[in-house]
């Protein structure tokens, strides 16, 4: 549970949200900052509603405090690339994604954005979809997993995973709440189930289109965060929480162009699944933060996993580096699944690479 004097009463609140802001709108601007995988936010107040990212004005922060900068020479921009609803708030007050630049108007290091969209603008003509397979897990404020006896483990793993009843899973109303919050923002969410280690959940968010993959993923993250941190409970990434017999945390990433959809499309799957054979090594260190080393923790060979030093693809095999579901084979067209991308991935390096490799090169 939380620390005495850290959490406060939210029945409080309701009545502040429900006063009149006299034509006001407050808009929390999101960003990823130095970790590459943490989400930072503030709020502004603008004197009209804006509809596109466009109508934000670019703002600043300290990027000393952020990871991002040193503190003679600080401030970082933020500039809005995309807008949604904001359901802690409500209407009309927005959730403003930015990428942040740097003093001299160069992009961040850990926005990996700016060239992501690049590569999805040159390949617009193969309309590159993208659906990401989020996993996190649930924890204590002492950082211990969610549910589990403090002095112990839970039963092995078996009757968790897309389980039912209080003795299965752990924190299925933050789940609820998330998905409702992703939803009301704009979020192309599409489904959620309990994940094989207690305590673990997963959310979809796809079919999205070039950038908006990465745009969407790091919102309903942020929301994540948001939901947890009003029921108390910290959410992790991390793609190994906890050593030993238990699953690790991935994001998998559903892949498709416009060739591999149509008839006839496993060819063109076929001929992915090669180039991305030639690249493993770029790809592992596109796939986590640290360049590979949290997806060492990860990537065993074992948990539902392949190796990280091996390549590998099979129809329904999710212990192979990508997975061709069965109906995919037998309609001969769809999409394939790459399970290789870490929990803690960034989605636009995700994306970006994938592209890159199959489409571009």
């Amino acid at each position: 549970m939380p620390h005495p004097g850290t959490t406060t009463n939210k029945t409080v609140l309701h009545k502040y949200g429900n006063l009149e802001q006299n034509g006001m709108v407050m808009c929390e601007y999101i960003w990823i900052d130095g970790t590459g995988e943490g989400v930072r936010s503030k709020c502004r107040t603008l004197d009209f509603e804006p509809t596109a990212p466009k109508d934000c004005p670019i703002w600043n922060f300290d990027g000393s405090s952020t990871y991002q900068a040193e503190g003679s020479n600080s401030d970082m921009y933020l500039h809005p690339v995309a807008i949604f609803r904001d359901p802690f708030r409500k209407d009309p007050n927005k959730l403003v994604l930015c990428e942040v630049f740097k003093y001299n108007k160069k992009p961040a290091e850990t926005n990996n954005r700016h060239t992501c969209n690049e590569v999805m603008d040159r390949a617009k003509d193969s309309k590159p979809w993208f659906g990401i397979e989020q996993e996190y897990t649930l924890l204590d404020y002492d950082g211990h997993p969610f549910g589990w006896p403090k002095n112990g483990f839970p039963g092995p793993q078996g009757p968790y995973y897309c389980g039912v009843g209080a003795n299965k899973v752990y924190g299925r109303d933050i789940v609820e709440a998330h998905y409702k919050a992703c939803m009301y923002a704009g979020i192309n969410i599409s489904g959620c189930n309990a994940e094989v280690m207690p305590a673990q959940w997963e959310f979809q968010v796809g079919p999205c289109e070039g950038i908006s993959m990465g745009d969407h993923l790091w919102v309903a993250r942020y929301l994540l965060h948001r939901v947890a941190e009003d029921f108390g409970v910290v959410v992790t990434l991390d793609p190994k929480p906890i050593e030993g017999d238990w699953n690790g945390a991935g994001a998998h990433c559903n892949y498709s162009t416009k060739q591999m959809r149509e008839a006839g499309g496993i060819k063109y799957m076929e001929e992915a699944i090669e180039k991305l054979s030639k690249h493993h090594v770029r790809h592992i260190k596109a796939y986590d933060p640290k360049e590979g080393k949290d997806n060492e923790r990860r990537l065993t060979g074992f948990h539902e996993t392949s190796s990280i030093h091996d390549f590998s693809a099979g129809v329904a095999n999710r212990g192979a580096s990508i997975r061709i579901p069965r109906q995919v084979s037998e309609e001969g067209c769809g999409y394939l699944e790459d399970r290789r991308p870490s929990s803690n991935c960034d989605p636009y390096s995700v994306t970006e690479v994938l592209v890159r490799t199959t489409v571009l090169e």
